[in-house]
């Protein structure tokens, strides 16, 4: 599963000659453009996507690594569902999995093998959701074998690696009329949950401004990645690797494809130091990147990616996965009249005017620091997001999965799915928080210029006015 930097370099200059340098919006634009192939005969938008309701979801897993095999155990406890078959490269992993359920009580699902038995568990007419936690190279083909044997598909972040792969699930999704949807799962992390409603209710006023991270030192977990295909990533790959576990929650709130879309980026990244340090430790160990270089290691250090919509809101992300900086998703929110923050401790600020507005009355004396902890549980408390009550939150606290949000976004995959709801991601999603790997890859080897970032709606993006969940009583909300 590696390319060699030469064939690297064929490929990224093919691609090259896709991308044009446009002027249309006046002498001095030197926006690069990539090309949005016209939407096929026949085909529409998957905008509010609804599909038969599912009474049992039978769902097949394909990868039982760390991710996959946590879905697994959580599956026990979602509603609606029966795990029908899982798969794995490794036999010992299915063996060990299939074997856990049993001992759990549940029916023994079939298990598959190999590098292509995912193709044998799509090709069944028993499933209904295919489930990938593969590696990142593997998502892609996996989703479109299972859409195209009429399979719904949740693919682990990132669901796609460039921006062919993003139009080839757009397309086949809009193509078959199936859900595909990325799980990611910091969309549905308790803080993010609330001051996503709060947001949704004007509490911080119009928002101007957003910032989300993924800066996680991942010394401790290199070696625990199949035939070290995390580094080997981060050796061919340049750009944000790993954007959606930040940009997710950010985007939701300011309404992407919802009345509002990603318009252009630019991105820059430091030199490869730790990344050539770890490089050198792999090789060393005799195993891995024999006969390649550590100077031709792609990915920088750090990635830092600057957005702006078509409604004139700037975003900021990065990536961070080789310094020894705090784990850190940087999620905030900047509004004209509020600000959100939760790294590294959880914050609000209102203006005194918007506590009023609001129906607060509380004696604020310094609109230049957060709100007190008291006043920040009041205020989430009274904004508590529609998709969890008293018991779900527990159950989804008990059952676990990054502190319960795992299992929220997992339970509302099922009960959409089993009410024949509109998902709460779709793929327009998917592919919005994908593209930005290569499209920053493009800014940055070509002096970090702005990039125009695909409309992978093709137009449909203001048919929405707003971010909703949907609900079994018809509303959306």
């Amino acid at each position: 599963m590696t390319m060699s930097h030469s064939l690297f370099s064929k490929i990224a200059a093919l691609a090259a000659a896709v991308i044009v340098i446009a002027g249309c919006s006046g002498k001095n634009d030197s926006t690069i453009r990539t090309k949005v192939p016209t939407r096929p005969a026949g085909q529409e938008d998957v905008i509010g996507l609804t599909a038969a309701p599912i009474d049992t979801i039978h769902i097949g897993f394909v990868g039982l690594g760390d991710r996959g095999s946590s879905a697994v155990r959580r599956y026990r406890y979602v509603p609606w569902t029966k795990i029908t078959a899982i798969c794995d490269a490794v036999p010992e992993k299915v063996e060990k999995w299939a074997g856990y359920l049993e001992e759990k009580g549940f029916p023994r699902p079939d298990g598959y093998t190999g590098l292509e038995g995912y193709k044998e568990l799509c090709e069944r007419d028993d499933i209904d959701l295919v489930y990938i936690c593969t590696d990142w190279a593997h998502h892609t083909p996996i989703a479109l074998y299972a859409m195209e044997h009429g399979k719904h598909v949740a693919i682990e972040v990132p669901a796609a690696t460039s921006i062919k792969e993003c139009w080839d699930l757009v397309n086949t999704a809009e193509r078959t009329r199936l859900h595909c949807m990325m799980l990611e799962n910091c969309c549905y992390d308790f803080f993010e949950l609330s001051t996503l409603q709060m947001a949704r209710q004007g509490v911080f006023g119009e928002i101007l401004h957003a910032e989300g991270a993924y800066i996680h030192n991942l010394s401790d977990f290199w070696d625990g990645y199949w035939e070290n295909w995390r580094m080997d990533f981060n050796y061919r790959h340049r750009g944000d690797l790993y954007p959606t576990h930040g940009l997710g929650p950010v985007a939701q709130a300011l309404n992407i494809h919802r009345g509002d879309r990603f318009k252009t980026l630019v991105a820059m990244d430091t030199r490869s130091d730790n990344g050539k340090v770890l490089f050198n430790k792999k090789k060393a160990e005799g195993k891995y990147f024999q006969g390649e270089e550590a100077d031709e290691f792609r990915n920088g250090d750090l990635t830092c990616t600057l957005i702006r919509t078509e409604n004139g809101k700037s975003i900021l992300i990065e990536h961070d996965v080789l310094t020894p900086r705090p784990y850190n998703r940087m999620y905030q929110l900047v509004g004209t009249k509020g600000y959100a923050a939760k790294y590294p401790v959880e914050q609000l600020a209102l203006t005194k005017e918007q506590l009023n507005a609001i129906g607060i009355d509380y004696p604020l004396k310094n609109e230049h620091a957060p709100l007190p902890k008291d006043l920040v549980d009041s205020l989430r408390r009274k904004y508590p997001t529609p998709i969890l009550d008293e018991e779900l939150e527990r159950k989804a606290k008990e059952v676990g999965g990054h502190g319960g949000m795992d299992y929220t976004m997992d339970y509302r995959l099922a009960y959409c799915l089993h009410y024949g709801l509109p998902l709460d991601m779709d793929v327009y999603d998917l592919a919005e928080w994908c593209c930005l790997a290569e499209l920053g890859t493009i800014s940055m080897e070509n002096g970090c210029a702005p990039v125009e970032i695909p409309d992978f709606t093709r137009g449909a993006w203001k048919k929405t006015d707003g971010f909703k969940y949907a609900f079994s009583d018809g509303t959306m909300r």
